[in-house]
């Protein structure tokens, strides 16, 4: 009885520990800006400068017409050196198991290795509300919600991996913003089988009319329409992302083209199947992970510095084509681009009955923009079964970090999925639209399919 007293003691001081020491002292959040980024990470540069200090990322303020494809500010940077099967015992304390493995499947996987650019800048009323998050923000329901939250990047000076993973969710990626983009599902062979998407994110302080009550427990509004290939054109997805999802789950709605009907999508969540990803792609798996984080614990590891894809502007060169960038079993290698950066080590482990296929997500988060770069997915076997990149990019007219593409690759298959490519596509980014609450409704879901 004692014993059991025990643990449910500290079990609860746990939960209440998870809660309290989410904020942080007046004196710490004073930190930010100062030997901190404004988004929390180290402003120093590293011991040997190879990661070199933030002084402010790259942002540029345009005239005129803004290009939906940032040209390349850094395409004179050269090599530094290329990690190949050959020297990759020199390389591997600064690469995941995952990347490791992908060497040790393909002889013809490399990484070239640049200069690091710590190009990541961000509105001023983001790093405005990250630093009020420092001193407010508080996870809530066993680490499950977030209250006393604005908008973006709660926990800006972390100390567990829940509120690590926390930033990686609510990371700013332009308030609102419309793509036309590529996911191909590559085959072993290297057959692209490519799906084309429209997609919509607005977080609702970026609606016409900023957030209303409606919103109370939203943390953004998601809208993906089918445009080709023929068979699925006409297949839309909207979602109303929930802040705490066990509280009140994500809500999903599917108009299937073929029914002509609007009917809710429960299984738009964990290891649900993804969009048109032919089983390469749970639902949680989108931008890295997204979505209710209960069903695992979180550990924080640490930080550690590490090769990761950064300043990725060569995936979105029109003048490639789909081809040049797909090979079979991964990405034509010479047009990704890896640099050194500090990452946050999270490993999330699937807990005690509870079901998913990833029994372990082992993650690494980028300092500076809070993206999960690299996942290294296990099976409940504990077998290496799924290595994710995110090639990380800075869309610097709109001061917002994001992916030129993300990639996820099936070691056991040899099959991958690559989403974000529009090298070939009129549309790409557009970060210039003006929401409304009723383009993300169920009435909305239903004109489009009928268009």
């Amino acid at each position: 009885m004692n014993k059991m007293m025990l643990k449910a003691g500290l079990f609860a001081l746990s939960v209440v520990s998870a809660s309290v020491m989410a904020k942080v002292t007046t004196e710490q959040a004073d930190r930010l800006g100062r030997d901190l980024t404004p988004m929390g990470a180290e402003m120093a540069a590293n011991a040997d400068g190879s990661i070199p200090a933030w002084t402010g990322g790259y942002s540029v303020k345009a005239d005129g017409d803004i290009p939906s494809r940032p040209a390349d500010p850094f395409a004179d940077d050269e090599i530094l050196f290329t990690i190949t099967h050959d020297n990759l015992d020199q390389h591997k304390d600064m690469l995941s198991a995952g990347q490791i493995a992908m060497f040790d499947k393909y002889p013809t996987y490399k990484m070239n290795i640049y200069p690091t650019r710590r190009s990541a800048a961000y509105p001023q009323d983001v790093y405005d509300a990250v630093k009020k998050n420092a001193l407010n923000a508080e996870l809530v329901a066993g680490g499950n919600g977030l209250a006393n939250f604005d908008k973006h990047v709660p926990f800006p000076i972390p100390q567990n991996g829940l509120e690590v993973i926390w930033n990686h969710i609510t990371r700013y990626r332009g308030g609102a913003v419309t793509r036309v983009v590529n996911q191909f599902r590559v085959l072993e062979n290297g057959s692209p089988n490519p799906v084309l998407l429209r997609e919509s994110l607005v977080f609702p302080e970026y609606m016409q009319s900023g957030r209303e009550s409606a919103d109370d427990n939203i943390l953004f509004y998601f809208l993906q329409e089918v445009l080709a290939p023929t068979q699925l054109t006409g297949t839309v997805l909207l979602v109303h992302e929930t802040i705490d999802q066990v509280k009140e789950a994500r809500k999903a709605w599917l108009y299937n083209a073929g029914q002509r009907r609007v009917r809710l999508a429960p299984n738009v969540a964990y290891d649900g199947p993804g969009t048109a990803a032919d089983g390469l792609r749970t639902s949680d798996g989108l931008d890295m992970f997204n979505g209710a984080p209960d069903k695992y614990n979180w550990e924080l590891i640490g930080k550690r510095e590490m090769y990761i894809g950064y300043n990725n502007f060569k995936l979105m060169d029109t003048s490639l084509s789909y081809d040049d960038i797909i090979n079979a079993g991964h990405m034509n290698q010479d047009y990704v681009r890896y640099e050194k950066h500090r990452v946050w080590e999270v490993k999330a482990t699937l807990k005690e009955g509870e079901r998913h296929q990833y029994a372990v997500r082992h993650m690494f988060i980028d300092e500076d923009t809070w993206t999960a770069s690299v996942v290294d997915h296990y099976d409940e076997r504990g077998t290496l079964w799924r290595v994710g990149e995110a090639y990380n990019v800075q869309f610097y007219y709109h001061d917002t970090p994001w992916m030129s593409a993300e990639a996820l690759y099936d070691l056991t298959s040899g099959r991958y999925v690559l989403l974000g490519l529009a090298n070939e596509e009129s549309e790409f980014m557009d970060f210039d639209i003006s929401p409304r609450r009723s383009d993300f409704s169920t009435g909305a879901l239903r004109r489009m399919g009928i268009r």
